[in-house]
């Protein structure tokens, strides 16, 4: 190129988006298998043949009456866990048979969740240009990621990312992660899915892993998926939400607070106790730092923040969670209506479910709930291993014109 003008830096000012990365589109998607909640522990034991275990089945029962849900969905039925006696026998390996149930199973619920976010965007699957696919089910290469490309007939050329167990954080890590392609590609448009099966995790419940039971109270099956893009084409696009910020925050001293092992026998998830206590003592400075460099003085009160000033996308882990997110910040009930609201019909699916939760929340505020037109910053929030704290800052569009 000797004798070319061109700077390096013009080159890379035309690389780069003009806006911020937006939301432009979401879709959920959960399996055809629905348990209530109140029916689960009767469910659970028979089908774990534990049914002589009634002490526990008490314990855990008590547990699903605390866990502010309704209903949870699932791809495996009771005719799965009959064809594989190993499932139930941690002695026993069973990591491939849970591979190869669950492989096709989280590509298709991911396709059911793109294909809804896709045509909402409203323009052909062949104009994503970035693939980006979070699961915590799964563990083979191609993966998830391919197949689901294959599924939307995505083109040859997209450029795809796979992440693996990043746990309950999933969801906001494959944002953040389309986030930065989105404003550092100029005309990118990122598919982001989640998709989630606990049949890697499913196991009979055992007096000696607690932890393992209050997981198997909470967790489900679901998938979420949004497009996000910079510089929308109005007016077929439609911005949601701006994506203004992301960090991430890994509380001192937590790294076996919260872990996710593969191994033999499946995925085993580790939830210590501590978890609410610690996101109670920890979170609002966790937020306050995301939120102190952006210059929002319109969020503080006297000095602090007032956190009632902003929406609230909270990831539901759990209520306990959710207890210590509004004890913390000082929040009213109304603005962690969408969390529970989504907890309570879905469960907590991993990843995906902050997608779920985002959703709710856009559906709230057309409906012209979450006082929508003075609370237009807000915050998504969810907690993965180490304990690591996401954070993304949101900003609200105002209509479908706003760029």
């Amino acid at each position: 190129m000797a004798g070319a003008t061109v700077t390096v830096e013009e080159v890379r000012k035309a690389q780069r988006a003009t806006g911020p990365a937006t939301v432009l589109a979401i879709g959920t998607a959960t399996p055809a298998n629905c348990v209530y909640q109140a029916d689960y522990p009767d469910y659970y034991f028979r089908i774990t043949k534990s049914e002589h275990m009634t002490d526990l089945k008490e314990k855990f029962k008590r547990m699903c009456d605390k866990s502010g849900i309704k209903k949870r969905y699932f791809h495996h039925t009771e005719e799965t866990i009959s064809r594989h006696p190993e499932f139930l026998d941690r002695a026993l390996p069973s990591l491939g048979a849970r591979l190869r149930t669950t492989a096709d199973a989280v590509a298709e619920l991911a396709a059911a969740a793109a294909a809804t976010a896709i045509a909402e965007w409203g323009r052909p699957a062949v104009d994503i240009t970035h693939l980006v696919v979070a699961t915590n089910s799964g563990a083979d290469e191609p993966g998830a990621d391919l197949r689901l490309a294959m599924l939307l007939g995505l083109r040859p050329t997209v450029r795809r990312t796979l992440l693996y167990l990043h746990g309950c954080s999933a969801g906001l890590v494959a944002i953040r992660v389309a986030k930065d392609i989105a404003e550092n590609n100029r005309g990118a448009r990122v598919l982001v899915a989640c998709a989630h099966a606990v049949l890697l995790s499913f196991g009979a419940p055992d007096e000696a892993r607690l932890d393992a039971l209050v997981t198997t109270a909470l967790f489900a099956d679901g998938a979420g998926a949004v497009v996000v893009g910079a510089d929308p084409t109005l007016p077929v696009e439609r911005p949601v939400f701006h994506f203004v910020s992301s960090s991430q925050a890994t509380l001192p001293a937590t790294e076996r607070t919260v872990g996710i092992t593969l191994g033999e026998s499946g995925v085993e998830y580790g939830v210590s106790t501590e978890v609410p206590t610690l996101v109670r003592d920890s979170i609002e400075r966790c937020l306050a730092d995301s939120l102190a460099p952006l210059g929002l003085a319109n969020a503080r009160d006297g000095g602090g923040w007032n956190w009632n000033s902003l929406f609230c996308a909270v990831h539901p882990g759990g209520r306990a969670l959710l207890d210590s997110y509004e004890a913390a910040l000082g929040l009213d009930a109304r603005k962690l209506a969408a969390s529970r609201h989504v907890l309570a019909e879905y469960g907590n699916m991993l990843g995906a479910t902050i997608i779920f939760v985002l959703d709710e929340i856009r559906r709230r505020r057309q409906d012209g709930g979450e006082e929508r037109e003075n609370c237009r910053w807000g915050i998504m929030s969810g907690l993965g291993p180490g304990l690591t704290v996401e954070t993304i800052v949101l900003h609200a569009a105002g209509s479908r014109n706003e760029d």
